[in-house]
């Protein structure tokens, strides 16, 4: 049995490379190392070799998959796409790896997905009523043969890319590379999921995060837009169209509560200063009584040291986590399995020993760890335990490429504040408000989507 923590899990990260010299494959392997915490299940490349696609692709983590004489194979080549995975829809088995590399009657597609698409079924059902068939259960397989049967008409593959995605609804970002040497981004036109375009002299590169970007060397050159999409060839961008339309629109805010590193900026707003922003907030709507704030490891870091700026209480260390458990780590036992959090958080008895200590956490979910956490505290000799959480209460489930499905499963849903203090056993419990997350990440371009909160799935265009 594998760990999953009370944490959402956001489906992967795309990246794309359009380069004026031949080193893709190794560009794009550094690309996904920086992306990896989007997604620890599986990770892929795909590049053009001449008129084919050449690949490789399995599960696990990036440097698990790609090894020296692998990376070999795929040198030489000018464009690539790459891909980590979460899986949220379709199992964790090869055959959904990605990228899924399609053949048609004139070539072959490499397409990556991050989202979910919520009238997948109805396309499937559209494609196999025409004989398609499907090697896998993931969404990207069917978009990848959606393309494919397009361009068995448009011959092109940046036309095919445009009428499928033009059919698609939900979330979705995609890296696409075909035979003819162009690399093509989309976003969907909501702006669910970021995705954004880096430049330098080696040509363009496109990345879910702009912390792939640096890893690079490449300079952002701007987010993607919603409903957009651009083509790259020959290491410059040839054509940028936003052809597809949709009444709303909202970035999901969770990029900034939990899922993107802290070191990236998402549609104009730092992901650091957004977090850092909600612990400051926190401070102010959730005053209390301690000697000293810490934060959960990672995410909940930032909002610690905003809310002890704000507070002026000190910030301290009160975690050492555990970075060498890979994402295969099996408990055996029952046993095992409930003290999971031990072995990836460890308190730092001398910062807590006889302290009144608030935690901040990025978000309370299903609510299977926080009292765990709470309880490593307390026996480390914490004197008393006051909770704050960066997000307001998930209540709400999420079709757009989280893993939640059920909201009877989500511990907000049938539990008051209170009874989740009790059952954490902290000595307080506050969230920050719905205002208050919007108002620490006001730098944002785009507006947000709520809708794990207040059941409002982005906002209406003006």
């Amino acid at each position: 049995m594998f760990l999953r923590s009370d944490k959402l899990h956001e489906e992967c990260a795309v990246f794309g490379a359009s380069l004026k010299t031949p080193d893709a494959a190794s560009l794009t392997y550094n690309g996904l190392i920086a992306l990896q915490h989007r997604g620890q299940e599986s990770a892929g490349i795909a590049v053009t070799e001449g008129n084919n696609i050449l690949y490789h692709k399995n599960e696990g983590l990036v440097s698990e998959v790609f090894d020296k004489k692998t990376m070999e194979r795929l040198s030489g080549s000018y464009n690539a796409v790459g891909h980590t995975r979460y899986s949220t829809k379709g199992s964790a088995t090869h055959a959904n790896v990605q990228p899924i590399v399609k053949e048609y009657l004139t070539g072959r597609i490499a397409v990556c997905l991050n989202g979910n698409i919520t009238n997948i079924d109805k396309l499937h059902e559209k494609l196999a009523a025409v004989g398609v068939s499907f090697a896998a259960s993931s969404h990207c397989d069917v978009i990848a043969a959606l393309i494919a049967y397009h361009n068995v008409t448009l011959n092109c593959t940046e036309k095919s890319v445009v009428a499928a995605a033009s059919e698609l609804e939900g979330a979705f970002c995609l890296t696409v590379m075909g035979c003819d040497g162009k690399v093509i981004a989309v976003r969907d036109p909501n702006g669910y999921r970021p995705l954004c375009i880096g430049k330098s002299e080696k040509g363009i590169i496109f990345a879910s995060e702009t912390s792939a970007l640096d890893t690079c060397g490449f300079e952002l050159l701007r987010d993607v837009k919603p409903g957009e999409v651009v083509v790259a060839q020959n290491g410059e961008i040839v054509n940028s169209s936003v052809p597809l339309e949709s009444e709303t629109l909202g970035l999901c805010i969770f990029e900034y509560v939990y899922f993107a590193r802290p070191d990236s900026v998402i549609d104009g707003l730092s992901v650091f200063k957004a977090r850092y922003e909600m612990g400051r907030r926190l401070a102010r709507e959730c005053p209390t009584d301690a000697d000293c704030v810490c934060g959960v490891p990672d995410s909940g870091l930032e909002a610690a040291m905003g809310y002890a700026f704000e507070s002026g209480l000190p910030y301290v260390s009160g975690f050492n986590k555990n970075r060498y458990i890979g994402r295969s780590f099996i408990f055996p036992t029952q046993a095992e399995r409930a003290n999971a959090v031990r072995m990836k958080l460890n308190p730092v008895a001398f910062n807590v020993e006889g302290k009144r200590i608030v935690v901040c956490d990025d978000s309370i979910v299903r609510g299977t760890t926080g009292g765990k956490t709470i309880d490593l505290l307390r026996k480390a000799g914490a004197k008393e335990v006051h909770l704050r959480i960066s997000s307001p209460p998930f209540i709400h489930s999420c079709s757009y490429g989280t893993d939640v499905g059920d909201e009877s499963t989500l511990v907000a849903n049938h539990k008051t504040i209170d009874e989740i203090r009790e059952l954490f056993n902290a000595d307080t419990l506050a969230y920050i408000s719905l205002e208050g997350l919007v108002d620490a990440c006001s730098g944002c371009n785009l507006p947000f989507c709520l809708g794990c909160f207040n059941g409002e799935y982005g906002v209406k265009k003006n």
